[in-house]
C-alpha cells in the first residue's frame, strides 16, 4: 500500500499524505462531493477533479495488482517463474505491458509451434539460437537439423520449418518487441479508408472518407470514431498502413547476430513469418484499440463539459409557468404549473388550422394566464415551435404585464414522457401533456428536471453510441452528481430522482425521504432527516450539507454550512453579538473575523473560509443569471438566410472541431474551430459553451445538404480567411432538424432560453 501511495503521489503530482488521507476517506464510504467540500483539511484542499483522477487511477492500479497476483501464481504453477520475470511483472504499471509479459505463458490453442514441440524439435530451436553468434562463422543448418529426424519429422526441411515455427512464436510473444512495435505504429502509422464499391459517389454520409488518410498520432477523435462507425456499418474499409521494412529491420537488429549468410537468411525468413503471421493483426488491433480508447476518452470529456454547462444553465426561477408542447394537426398541449412545478391544468389549443380556432386559442391562452397569474411561458422548440411562438406573441399583445416568453429545448422530452418516472408522476395524463409539463419545468429549473432523463437522450454529445458505454455512463453519472451537489437541493420540493444524486443518498433512501415528507409535511430541521427510514448517521453526514430548508427553524439549514460546523458559526455569531438570522446581513463584520481563533482539530482555515463566504450570501444559487436570446423575426427558415447576415443564436453543442448554433431555422449551423475567434483556437471549449448566446455571421448556406456555415470572427478577419472548408466531420455530425419550414412572422421577436434551453441535438419529431 505504501508503494502504491507513493506511485500515485508521483503520477498525480500530489503529496503522499494527501493520497493517504483521500484513500482513507474513500474506504470510509465518503463521496467525492463531500470530501471536496467538507474535508479540505484532510486532503490538502484537493478538488473534485483531482479526487476523481485519484479514484480512477487507484481503481486501475488495484485491479492491476490483483491481475499480477493471478499471473504470478499461474506462471509459478507452470514452474517457469524466474526472479527477472517476477521483477518485471511487479514493476509493470499498465495492463497492456502486464499482458505482454504473460503472453508466452498464457494457455493457448494448439499452434504450429506447439505441434513442433510435440515432434521433439524444441532442442533444435535451442541449438539454432546457440549458433546465432557473431563469433561462429561456420554453420550448417542441415547438419544440425538432421540430428532430429524421426517418424514424425521425415526431412531436414520439415525439421527446420518446425524449429522456425518455435522461434517465430517466441519472437511474437516477446514483450519488449511488442511494446516497441506498438509505439512504432502509433508514431508512424497512417489510417487509410476507402468507400466500398457498393456505395457510389454521393450516396453515403461518409463521403468525405472515400479516399482519406490521417496519421495515427494526429487523427482527431471524431474522425477516428466516424471511420470506425463506417467500418462497422460496412460502408468503408479502414486499414492501418506502415513501413513493414522498418518493422523487419528492427526485429533483425534485435535477433540476428551471426555473420553466416545461410543463418541470416533463415532468421530473416523466420522473422518475416513471425511478424506477418503472428504479430501484424494483433498489433494493428492493439494500436487501433488504444486510439479508440483515447478517442472515447476525449469524446466523453467533451460530453461531460457540455452536460455540465447544460445542467448548470441559469434557471428562470420557480414562478407560475404556462408550458406549450407545439403541434400542427393535433394541436398544442398547454399545461399550467405553479411555482413549485406542480401540475395544475391543461388545455389543447389549435392556433394553426383556421382563423376562428386561432382566435379561440388566444382567448384560452389569456384565460389561463389570468387564472394562474402566469409569469413565464415555455414553448417547445420542436415541430411548429416557431409558428407557435409567433401565435403566442400575438396573443400577448395588449396585456398589461405579459409573461416572459421563452423557447425551450425539448430534446429528450418524449423520452421522459414515456418513462416510468413520468408515468409515476402523471399516470392519468397523455404523453404529450407530460412532455409539456417537463418543458415548463425545464424553464423553471433545468437541473431539477433534466436529472430525470438519461443524459444520452439530451443530445449534448457526439458519437455517444460509439464510445465505451460503461465508461460513458460512469462519467455522465459523476457529472450529474457533481452538478446536483454543487447547486444544492431544496429538501422540501426535490423529486426522488434529484435527491438520488445527493451525496450519500441511494435511490431507495431518496424515495423514503419523499414518502416521509408526504406523510409528515415539510422538513423544518435538517436533523429530522435521521427519522427517515434507512437514513443513518453516515448518510446524514454525507448528505446534510447539500440539502437546503428554506424558512426552517435554523437559518443555517438554508446554507451549505454543514451541521457539524454549526457550533463554530454560533461562536462567531456570539462574538459579533449577532443572532444567526442577523449574521448574514453583517458582511462587514464577517470580513473582520480572525479565522485563526476558531480553528479546531476538526475545522481548519479552508473550511472556515468557505463558511464565511456562504454566510455572506446564504441560500444563494451559484448558477448564472437567467438570460434568453432573441431570434430574428425575418429569419425562420434556411431559405431566409443570406451570406453575410449577422444573427443572434445559442450554442447547442460543442465538439473538438467546432460548435453548433441554433439560429432559429430548424437546422443548427456550424462554427468551425477556425471561425470561432480572430486568433488560433485549439479547443472550442475555451471560447464557447453550451447555452451561450452568441453573435454569428452567415458564411455559407447549402439547403440540399442542410448545411449552414457560420463565423464568430470579425468581418475583416472572416473575409481574409474565406469561407469555411468542408471537413470530413461535417458529413457525419451535422445536427439536422427536419421540421416544416416556418412562415415569416411580422410580430415581435421570439425569445429563446440561454443556458439550459440551448437546443442540443434536437430530435426529429413527427408533424402533428
Amino acid at each position: 500500500m505504501q508503494n502504491l501511495e507513493q506511485l500515485l503521489a508521483q503520477e498525480l503530482s500530489l503529496r503522499s499524505g494527501q493520497i493517504k488521507n483521500a484513500l482513507e476517506l474513500f474506504a470510509e464510504g465518503a463521496t467525492i462531493p463531500f470530501i471536496a467540500r467538507y474535508r479540505k483539511e484532510r486532503t490538502g484542499e484537493m478538488n473534485e477533479v483531482q479526487l476523481r483522477d485519484l479514484q480512477d487511477r487507484y481503481t486501475y492500479l488495484t485491479e492491476l495488482h490483483d491481475r499480477k497476483t493471478t499471473i504470478l501464481q499461474a506462471i509459478t504453477n507452470l514452474g517457469k517463474l524466474t526472479d527477472d520475470l517476477k521483477a518485471k511483472i511487479e514493476a509493470s504499471t499498465q495492463k497492456t505491458e502486464l499482458e505482454d509479459l504473460y503472453l508466452p505463458y498464457r494457455p493457448k490453442r494448439r499452434t504450429r509451434a506447439t505441434i513442433a514441440r510435440e515432434k521433439g524439435l524444441e532442442p533444435l530451436a535451442e541449438a539454432i539460437k546457440a549458433l546465432n553468434h557473431p563469433h561462429i562463422s561456420t554453420v550448417s543448418l542441415e547438419q544440425s537439423a538432421a540430428k532430429y529426424l524421426s517418424e514424425q519429422v521425415k526431412t531436414v526441411e520439415d525439421a527446420l520449418k518446425g524449429a522456425a515455427d518455435i522461434l517465430a512464436e517466441e519472437v511474437a510473444e516477446n514483450a519488449e518487441y511488442r511494446a516497441y512495435l506498438r509505439s512504432l505504429l502509433l508514431e508512424t502509422g497512417i489510417f487509410v479508408s476507402q468507400i466500398e464499391d457498393a456505395h457510389p459517389e454521393g450516396t453515403t454520409k461518409f463521403e468525405m472518407y472515400r479516399e482519406y488518410q490521417a496519421k495515427v498520432k494526429a487523427i482527431a477523435p471524431h474522425n477516428l470514431l466516424a471511420l470506425l462507425r463506417g467500418e462497422t456499418e460496412e460502408v468503408l474499409t479502414l486499414t492501418l498502413n506502415f513501413d513493414e521494412d522498418t518493422v523487419l529491420s528492427y526485429l533483425e537488429s534485435q535477433q540476428i547476430q551471426t555473420k553466416n549468410s545461410a543463418m541470416r537468411q533463415f532468421y530473416r525468413d523466420m522473422l518475416k513469418d513471425s511478424f506477418n503471421r503472428l504479430m501484424r493483426t494483433s498489433l494493428i488491433a492493439a494500436v487501433t484499440a488504444e486510439k479508440k480508447a483515447w478517442a472515447d476518452g476525449e469524446s466523453i470529456k467533451t460530453f461531460e463539459t457540455n452536460l455540465r454547462d447544460l445542467l448548470l444553465a441559469a434557471p428562470a426561477g420557480m414562478k407560475p409557468t404556462l408550458a406549450i408542447d407545439p403541434g400542427f394537426r393535433t394541436g398544442c398541449k398547454t399545461a399550467a404549473i405553479d411555482e413549485t412545478g406542480k401540475f395544475l391544468e391543461y388545455q389543447t389549443i389549435f392556433p394553426h388550422q383556421s382563423v376562428a380556432q386561432r382566435e379561440q386559442a388566444a382567448r384560452t391562452l389569456r384565460t389561463l394566464i389570468e387564472k394562474y397569474q402566469i409569469q413565464l411561458i415555455a414553448i417547445g422548440n420542436g415541430t411548429a415551435g416557431r409558428e407557435t411562438d409567433t401565435f403566442v406573441a400575438e396573443a400577448l399583445q395588449g396585456l398589461a404585464r405579459p409573461p416572459v416568453k421563452v423557447m425551450v429545448n425539448e430534446s429528450g422530452a418524449s423520452i421522459y414522457s414515456a418513462s416510468p418516472v413520468a408515468i409515476s408522476e402523471f399516470p392519468d395524463l397523455d404523453l404529450t401533456v407530460r412532455g409539456a409539463v417537463s418543458i415548463g419545468r425545464r424553464l423553471q429549473d433545468p437541473l431539477a428536471e433534466l436529472v430525470k432523463i438519461d443524459p444520452k437522450s439530451i443530445g449534448v454529445g457526439q458519437y455517444q453510441h460509439d464510445v465505451d458505454q460503461k465508461l460513458l455512463k460512469k462519467k455522465l453519472d459523476e457529472t450529474v452528481e457533481s452538478c446536483v451537489n454543487y447547486v444544492g437541493v431544496d429538501l422540501n420540493t426535490a423529486s426522488k430522482e434529484l435527491l438520488a444524486f445527493v451525496s450519500g443518498l441511494s435511490p431507495s433512501v431518496a424515495n423514503n425521504i419523499v414518502a416521509y415528507r408526504n406523510q409528515n409535511g415539510a422538513f423544518r430541521d435538517r436533523r429530522h432527516l435521521l427519522k427517515v427510514p434507512k437514513l443513518g448517521a453516515k448518510a446524514f453526514e454525507q448528505a446534510a450539507g447539500f440539502l437546503r430548508i428554506r424558512g426552517g427553524d435554523n437559518p443555517l439549514d438554508n446554507t451549505a454550512v454543514h451541521p457539524e460546523s454549526y457550533g463554530v458559526v454560533e461562536a462567531i455569531a456570539r462574538d459579533l453579538k449577532l443572532s444567526l438570522s442577523e449574521i448574514a446581513q453583517a458582511s462587514d463584520k464577517l470580513k473582520s473575523v480572525n479565522l485563526k481563533q476558531y480553528v479546531t482539530e476538526a475545522i481548519g482555515e479552508p473550511t472556515l473560509r468557505d463558511i464565511l463566504r456562504e454566510l455572506e450570501k446564504p441560500g444563494r444559487d451559484p448558477r448564472a443569471e437567467f438570460k434568453y436570446a432573441t431570434f430574428s423575426d425575418a429569419v425562420q427558415a434556411m431559405s431566409d438566410l443570406e451570406i453575410g447576415m449577422e444573427l443572434e443564436g445559442i450554442i447547442t453543442n460543442v465538439a473538438n472541431f467546432g460548435a453548433f448554433v441554433d439560429i432559429g431555422v430548424h437546422q443548427d449551423g456550424l462554427i468551425h474551430v477556425s471561425q470561432l475567434a480572430d486568433r488560433f483556437v485549439s479547443d472550442p471549449k475555451q471560447i464557447v459553451k453550451v447555452g451561450q448566446v452568441v453573435k454569428v455571421r452567415v458564411l455559407e448556406v447549402n439547403e440540399s445538404l442542410k448545411r449552414i456555415s457560420l463565423s464568430m470572427k470579425s468581418s475583416e478577419s472572416s473575409r481574409s480567411t474565406g469561407a469555411l472548408e468542408k471537413k470530413p466531420s461535417q458529413e457525419i455530425v451535422t445536427q439536422k432538424r427536419d421540421r416544416p419550414q416556418a412562415q415569416k412572422s411580422q410580430t415581435q421577436k421570439p425569445a429563446t432560453l440561454d443556458d439550459l434551453q440551448a437546443k442540443f441535438g434536437r430530435k426529429q419529431r413527427p408533424n402533428r
